[in-house]
């Protein structure tokens, strides 16, 4: 029996305001740049609200855009297994520097052994995002 999953990160703090990072990260074409390993992904195929990937020894993955709550959240649907649905939340809010604070949560209904198998990698993807998030310097610099 499957039951729901969330993943959060820690709280990061990004060099923009809450408008810059929220135009960012609606352009998916932005994020492939934060994806922390790219080594086992392959056939990647990224479009402004969506993309498509194959993990190696998880199959294809697709993504895309299901919700924008300008500028305080933005949600990604997608599809792992072939019928593994997840979501991935950004949310964003402004802090007393007026830069914006990030946390990205991942959720998707897991039974207790996959739970079990994805909790320690799922944890260290969103650690490793955050970080890179933090360190990035280029967030008025949207794809086009």
């Amino acid at each position: 029996m499957a039951n729901n999953s969330t993943f959060e990160s820690r709280t990061g703090t990004v060099k923009c305001t809450p408008a810059e990072i929220f135009g960012f990260v609606t352009d998916i074409r932005n994020l492939e740049q934060f994806i922390p390993e790219k080594a086992g992904i392959s056939e990647m195929n990224v479009e402004k609200e969506s993309c498509s990937f194959k993990i190696e020894s998880l199959g294809r993955v697709n993504v895309h855009i299901s919700e924008r709550q300008p500028v305080n959240k933005v949600v990604f649907n997608g599809t792992l297994f072939q019928t593994n649905d997840f979501s991935l939340r950004i949310d964003i809010a402004e802090n007393s520097s007026g830069t914006a604070d990030v946390v990205l949560k991942v959720s998707s209904d897991l039974n207790p052994l996959l739970r079990m198998m994805v909790t320690g990698p799922v944890q260290t993807f969103l650690a490793r995002m955050i970080d890179e998030m933090e360190k990035f310097d280029g967030w008025t610099q949207v794809s086009e």
